[in-house]
């Protein structure tokens, strides 16, 4: 029997606050009933044997330099880690003959999410739970980026590829919203963007160092969706949320995938803690607090087939800021400056890139507009 994690908006976590820029600490609380629930279930898995390989404490450090890269030694994943699938399209096809989350080990799951729509305790009509149709099921990657690295898939049996949907981006954002430690955080990695299995997943981990993007300026571009533009290298797109308006963030966060999507645009998501958006230097108050989330949008170059790069690929959590290194080499000799070169060679040429902030911009205010006719028409 699957262990169940019953959870409502009750059970967000507000109040979390940055106390340490690095290292353990970070959280000024005590753990959340979703962080021990994970991390018990994680380590439980560890001991079972369930793993590829034996994470332990990673070699760290903090490339000097303005963008803070936090970089990890993690050998193993690179060799260990099982062999991407052959992805040809960002629209590809779920194929139920390739891996995918309904053939694994079913002892890989820690627990599936499900949330009760009522708030408070479980509620019941007609001796009925009145809780959401759709389930997260959350079991952890046995090829380990870091400590409580697991896989947040989407109703696995219904076999959705790898395109986001509302459910899911929701999911993700309450996930974090549930979490009192600042360090965890979620991600997607669309089809063309080092996705390595066309079966819905987002990934969570803990992270125990501050990331930049957690505090990056952005420039307004539609705040009343909360949509902002990074004003710092990598570029790319912010949305932030707080515990009130998680459900209309994430509709508009999937109305700018569906975008990408339709568009035939690969792209990476972050999802962590953060201070709420600013244009300008915060005050150390502000700068500290992580009571909302930052969810970080980066359209790509896509990649069919590529060549992989010898120290790490640029996928969600590269973009973000966190390097798991495959090689010792890589790890020691590497500067801020390649690093930036790396990441710079997967970016969207800069026209392109104002080209679509444009399009999008003008995408989510037409849909807006639409929103705004049809409630009006429904209260005539």
């Amino acid at each position: 029997m699957v262990l169940q994690f019953v959870y409502s908006n009750q059970n967000f976590v507000t109040d979390v606050c940055r106390t340490n820029g690095n290292g353990p600490g970070m959280a000024a609380r005590p753990p959340a009933t979703f962080d021990t629930t994970i991390q018990a279930g994680w380590t439980d898995r560890i001991e079972r044997g369930l793993f590829r390989y034996h994470l332990g404490d990673l070699q760290t450090r903090i490339l000097p330099g303005p963008h803070g890269y936090v970089a990890q030694l993690n050998i193993q994943r690179g060799i260990e880690r099982r062999k991407p699938q052959e992805i040809l399209s960002i629209q590809q096809e779920f194929n139920g003959k390739q891996f995918n989350f309904n053939k694994i080990n079913p002892d890989e799951v820690i627990f599936e999410m499900l949330k009760d729509t009522v708030g408070g305790s479980p509620s019941h009509e007609n001796g009925k739970q009145l809780r959401q149709p759709h389930r997260m099921v959350v079991l952890v990657n046995v090829s380990p980026l870091e400590f409580g690295h697991c896989l947040f898939v989407p109703d696995p049996t219904r076999c959705f590829p790898q395109v986001l949907t509302s459910f899911a981006i929701r999911v993700g954002i309450e996930s974090v919203l549930l979490s009192s430690d600042p360090g965890f955080r979620m991600g997607f990695n669309s089809l063309g963007a080092f996705a390595s299995v066309n079966h819905l997943h987002l990934h969570g981990y803990y992270l125990d160092h501050e990331l930049k993007i957690e505090s990056m300026p952005v420039k307004p571009l539609l705040p009343e969706k909360g949509f902002y533009r990074l004003m710092d290298f990598p570029a790319g797109f912010l949305f932030y949320t707080d515990s009130e308006s998680v459900e209309e963030v994430a509709r508009a966060i999937c109305q700018v995938t569906d975008f990408l999507v339709d568009g035939n645009i690969a792209h990476n998501l972050f999802l962590t803690r953060g201070c709420a958006p600013c244009d300008r230097m915060q005050g150390e108050k502000d700068r500290s607090s992580r009571k909302g989330v930052r969810i970080a949008i980066w359209p790509r170059i896509s990649c069919f087939g590529a060549k992989e790069e010898s120290a790490f690929n640029v996928a969600l959590c590269e973009l973000a800021g966190h390097l798991p290194f495959k090689n010792k080499k890589d790890y020691d000799l590497t500067s801020e400056k390649d690093v930036v070169h790396i990441i710079q060679k997967y970016l969207l040429p800069d026209g392109d890139f104002v080209h679509l902030e444009q399009q999008l911009t003008s995408h989510l205010m037409d849909l807006k507009c639409m929103d705004k006719t049809m409630l009006e028409s429904a209260l005539m």
